[in-house]
């Protein structure tokens, strides 16, 4: 690629949505001892005055969002802008990832700006939706692990799970699940505070909790972290519990940043906006209009069968209501699900993250889909590397398992992006 860059990149901030499962991050909980500026191209904040209610023609009140810019390399007047939509961690400046150090593309350009945009995971799906509904406003859009197909009973994607840990680790991780359940009926007390996570009250939700840890593992590509001492415990008649919950407590809790509260229906019952408000407004999406409810698959399953359609709408109700009801089929109608209408949208899938049974996986030349397929390619892979949390940005292939098969998604994602791009300047040449 050219070094000749023209480009400004700018970031916002969206609600602060996880899509890893209820494991929301906290600002500074694995800071890993590196400092701001080896994450980010720039971490200085500006804001402006948004409005709060667009669908209201009488509300006239705004609230201060917040954005990042980064003009090192904007080439005025005329340089794309590249807009990125945060989300799945706190949004503190523009990442150093693969996007905004390597997407250089060299183009004549006139006077207009071309925009383009980016996300990945939740964000990924708001980039395509703003692509279908605002097609002349936008060039195209990177969807990255972007989640487009609302599901109900989303059981395809413990399916995915069982078969990226492959049968030692189902098998260890089936026989776990066995022994928390057997657990909890004799001193649920202790196999709790084995977790760090004696405040969750209801069984189910502390099933949810560990299952969500085993999740982070393959989503991340992280899963020989969870794989290896498991299987070798398994192996040498070790205890199961004990291992898993050390798995949990060093790795998704100290490393990775997993907390017990946004399980705690206590909590998520609390309509004071804070700072954690984030879990609650998840929840309400996931209860009104998308679902992805993480159910036990019938067979094969690496969860407690506990976690079911019926948990699922009981914490709904339980946290908004009676009649609370997820209208999937609405969703998925409006914004065309995997069959969305759209054009110049690219989407990205890591083959181990459960997330991309959700995501659009079949391609065509005007919404090309790519599948990286790598023993550690997860959830935004091909922006983010491997392996790698919403924590820890890491922005390269050299940890991938198969680094190749990465660079050329990755090489294709350029060439596609230069394409609509000089197609989009042409456009508006003509239209002059």
């Amino acid at each position: 690629m050219s070094s000749d860059l023209g480009f400004i990149l700018i970031t916002t901030v969206t609600a602060f949505l996880s899509y890893s499962t209820n494991a929301l991050l906290h600002s500074g909980s694995a800071s890993h001892g590196v400092s701001p500026r080896d994450y980010y191209l720039t971490t200085d904040a500006h804001w402006f005055n948004q409005t709060l209610d667009h669908y209201s023609p009488h509300d006239h009140r705004k609230f201060r969002q917040r954005y990042y810019e980064y003009l090192d390399n904007f080439r005025a007047p005329d340089g794309p802008v590249f807009m990125i939509i945060c989300g799945e961690g706190p949004c503190s400046g523009i990442a150093k990832d693969y996007m905004s150090e390597a997407l250089n593309v060299k183009l004549n350009r006139s006077s207009d700006n071309p925009w383009f945009f980016f996300g990945v995971s939740y964000p990924g799906a708001l980039s395509a939706w703003f692509r279908l509904k605002f097609p002349h406003l936008t060039c195209g859009s990177l969807a990255s692990s972007a989640v487009v197909h609302a599901v109900y009973d989303f059981s395809a994607f413990d399916q995915q799970i069982a078969e990226s840990a492959g049968q030692e680790c189902k098998d260890a991780l089936q026989e776990t699940n066995k022994l928390l359940e057997i657990g909890l009926k004799v001193n649920r007390k202790a196999v709790k505070a084995l977790f760090n996570a004696t405040e969750l009250h209801v069984d189910a939700d502390f099933l949810y909790l560990t299952a969500d840890a085993a999740v982070m593992a393959f989503q991340y590509g992280n899963s020989d972290k969870l794989c290896v001492p498991l299987v070798e415990a398994k192996e040498n008649g070790g205890d199961l519990v004990e291992t898993y919950s050390k798995y949990v407590r060093d790795h998704c809790m100290k490393v990775w940043g997993l907390h017990v509260r946004p399980y705690n229906r206590k909590h998520l019952r609390n309509t004071v906006i804070t700072a954690e408000s984030t879990y609650r407004i998840w929840w309400f999406q996931v209860c009104t209009e998308l679902a992805y409810f993480q159910v036990a698959p019938a067979n094969n399953s690496v969860r407690s069968q506990q976690i079911n359609t019926e948990y699922h709408l009981d914490l709904c109700k339980s946290l908004f209501g009676k009649g609370t009801y997820p209208d999937v089929d609405a969703t998925n109608m409006y914004y065309g699900g995997h069959k969305i209408a759209a054009t110049k949208i690219i989407f990205t899938n890591g083959s181990q993250d459960p997330w991309r049974h959700a995501s659009k996986q079949t391609s065509s030349p005007e919404l090309p889909s790519y599948i990286m397929d790598c023993h550690n390619c997860g959830h935004g892979t091909d922006l983010r590397g491997c392996p790698q949390s919403p924590m820890v940005i890491e922005g390269k292939s050299n940890n991938c398992s198969s680094p190749d098969v990465v660079n050329k998604v990755r090489q294709q994602m350029v060439e596609h992006i230069d394409l609509w791009l000089s197609e989009c300047r042409g456009s508006t040449r003509s239209s002059k």
